[in-house]
C-alpha cells in the first residue's frame, strides 16, 4: 500500500517506523498510509531550513515574488488534479475542492505584491544630516500546523507569505488528507524555490511538540479547536515564540422579521452544509427575532433541505460529501442526540442516512433543529458537522446578546432590510468577521482573517496585511553622516527638535 512521506530539502522522504491509514471517507476504506514523523525527522527538516535561510533572506525580494507567480501559474494547471486529491481523502465535491483551491491562489497572489509592502519607510532630514527608515525583516525558520478541514487553503494562507517575506518554512499538515498538501509541495520545488526553503512533515503531537520547543523556529501559525489552539499558544510563547493560533467558531445568523426569506432560505443552506459544515466559518446557529419569521423559515428549509444531494465528491450534482472520520460522524451524532434528549425539536433528521452504493462511508445528512436554547451542549460547543439549530428570539438586543456571551467569536451575519440595524449590528457586535446579508464573510486575500474571544489567540490575523507583519520584524535605523567640520557637543538631556 502506498505511504505518504515528508518533504525534506526538496527531496521526498518517508519515515516508515509509524504509519496512520488514511481513509477514503465516501466508502470507508483504506487508501493509503502516512508516515507519522519522528522527533529526528522532525529536526532534520528543521536543520535543513536553517541552512537555507542565510541565503534566501538575501535573495532580492523580485526574485522570491517571481517563484510565487510561477508557482501560481503551476497550482492552476494542475488544478483538476489537486481537487481530485482533496475530493479522494477529504470527501469534499469537487466544485467545492475548486473553490477551495481558488481562495488559496488568491493569497498567492497576493503575496506576488511583496515588493510593494515590503518596502518599509523612509524619512530624510528627520533632524540636522539625520535619515530614518524601517526595514521588513525575516524572522528565521517560522512552522504552521494545519488541519484536515481545509487541506490545500489553509496552507496557502502560510508559507507563500512567510516564504516571500524572506524566512524558510515548516509545514505540518493534517495527517488524516496529507496527499494533497505533500503534491503542491513538489509543485513549489518546480516553480524554482530552492532546496530547504520549504518543508513539510506528517504527524502527530510528537511532531507539533517538536516544532513548539524547537530554539530555531522563531514563529508558530495554527488552525484547528480552540483547545489545541490554546495549548498552542501557551506552549509556543512560553517557549519565547511569536504565536497565532485560531481556533474554533459557533457563529450566528441573526434572521430580522423584514428579512428576504428566500435569500435567507438560499444562504443558510450553502452556510450550514456545505462542505458537510466542516468550516471555521459554518453557519451553525440561527437566531430567529420572533415566531412569525422562525416558523416561515423552517418551513421554506425544511423543504429545500429535502432537495439536497449529498454523496461521492466526484458528482458535480452533489452539494456536500461525507464528514472526515467514522469518529467524528459519532461524535456529530451524539451532538443531534443531545439536543433532543434537552428538549430541541429534531426537524429533519440526518442521523441515519447514506446515500445508496455508499452506505459505509461517513455521511450524515442535513439536519435542521428548532427550539434550541444556550444551556443546550449542542448550542455551547462546536459541532463542525452539517447541523443548523434555530434559537428564537424576541428581540435583536436577545440576539446580539446571545452571541456576545457565547465563548467563541468567529464569525456573524445578519438578514435584515433595515440600514440602520445592519450598521448597529455591524458596530457593537463582539466577533472579528461580520456579515450583512452575506452568510460567510471570509475576508479576500488583500484583508485578514481571524476572529475575536476564544477563537483567536494572538494579536495578528492570518494572511493579507497581517500575514506579512506576522512574518516580519520591523527594524527602524537612524544615520547621520555629520560635515567634517562639525562636531556634536556632548548632549545629556532627551535629543530633541526644539
Amino acid at each position: 500500500m502506498e505511504i505518504i512521506g515528508h518533504f525534506i530539502n526538496g527531496q521526498l522522504s518517508t519515515d516508515t517506523a509509524r504509519t496512520q491509514a488514511v481513509y477514503n471517507p465516501a466508502t470507508g476504506e483504506i487508501l493509503k498510509q502516512v508516515a507519522i514523523a519522528s522527533k529526528a525527522t522532525v529536526e532534520e527538516a528543521i536543520a535543513a531550513a536553517e541552512q537555507a535561510f542565510p541565503a534566501w533572506r538575501n535573495t532580492p525580494v523580485i526574485k522570491r515574488a517571481r517563484i510565487m507567480f510561477k508557482f501560481k501559474e503551476l497550482l492552476e494547471q494542475h488544478a483538476d488534479k489537486i481537487c481530485e486529491l482533496i475530493g479522494l481523502e477529504h470527501g469534499k465535491i469537487v466544485h467545492d475542492a475548486a473553490g477551495e483551491l481558488q481562495r488559496g491562489i488568491e493569497n498567492v497572489e497576493y503575496a506576488c505584491g511583496a515588493p510593494e509592502f515590503l518596502k518599509g519607510e523612509f524619512s530624510k532630514n528627520v533632524g540636522p544630516n539625520i535619515d530614518s527608515w524601517s526595514e521588513l525583516q525575516p524572522l528565521g525558520v517560522v512552522a504552521g500546523i494545519t488541519p484536515f478541514n481545509f487541506p490545500i487553503m489553509v496552507p496557502l494562507w502560510m508559507f507563500p507569505m512567510a516564504i516571500v517575506c524572506g524566512n524558510c518554512f515548516i509545514l505540518k499538515p493534517s495527517e488524516r488528507d496529507p496527499s494533497s498538501t505533500l503534491y503542491i509541495a513538489q509543485l513549489l520545488k518546480e516553480a524554482g524555490l530552492p532546496d530547504g526553503v520549504f518543508n513539510l512533515v506528517n504527524g502527530d503531537k510528537e511532531a507539533v511538540d517538536t516544532l513548539l520547543q524547537d530554539r530555531r523556529i522563531q514563529a508558530v501559525s495554527f488552525v484547528g479547536s480552540t483547545p489545541i489552539a490554546e495549548y498552542i499558544y501557551k506552549t509556543a510563547t512560553a517557549a519565547g515564540k511569536r504565536c497565532q493560533a485560531l481556533g474554533g467558531a459557533k457563529n450566528h445568523a441573526i434572521i430580522m422579521p423584514d428579512a428576504d426569506v428566500d435569500n435567507v432560505v438560499n444562504s443558510l443552506l450553502g452556510a450550514a452544509f456545505g462542505s458537510s459544515g466542516e468550516r471555521c466559518m459554518a453557519l451553525s446557529v440561527a437566531v430567529a427575532v420572533g415566531d412569525e419569521i422562525a416558523d416561515v423559515v423552517i418551513e421554506k428549509l425544511k423543504t429545500e433541505i429535502g432537495k439536497l444531494k449529498f454523496g461521492h465528491f466526484a458528482d458535480k450534482s452533489n452539494d456536500f460529501g461525507p464528514v472526515i472520520t467514522a469518529e467524528h460522524k459519532a461524535k456529530v451524532i451524539t451532538h443531534i442526540d443531545s439536543a433532543e434528549k434537552q428538549g430541541a425539536k429534531i426537524v429533519v433528521d440526518g442521523r441515519h442516512v447514506a446515500p445508496q452504493g455508499y452506505e459505509n462511508g461517513f455521511f450524515v445528512g442535513a439536519t435542521l433543529i428548532d427550539q434550541v436554547t444556550p444551556d443546550m451542549s449542542s448550542y455551547q460547543q462546536e459541532i463542525f458537522g452539517p447541523v443548523l439549530q434555530i434559537v428564537r428570539v424576541s428581540t435583536m438586543q436577545e440576539a446580539m446578546k446571545l452571541i456576545d456571551d457565547h465563548e467563541y467569536g468567529n464569525g456573524t451575519c445578519i438578514y435584515t432590510r433595515d440600514g440602520e440595524a445592519a450598521r448597529y449590528f455591524s458596530d457593537h457586535i463582539q466577533v472579528g468577521m461580520v456579515g450583512i446579508n452575506v452568510p460567510l464573510p471570509v475576508p479576500v486575500a488583500y484583508h485578514s482573517f481571524g476572529g475575536w474571544k476564544r477563537s483567536l489567540f494572538g494579536d495578528l490575523y492570518a494572511y493579507g496585511p497581517d500575514g506579512a507583519r506576522f512574518y516580519t520584524h520591523r527594524k527602524t535605523i537612524t544615520q547621520r553622516w555629520p560635515s567634517a567640520n562639525v562636531r556634536e557637543g556632548k548632549q545629556f538631556s532627551m535629543p530633541t527638535l526644539n
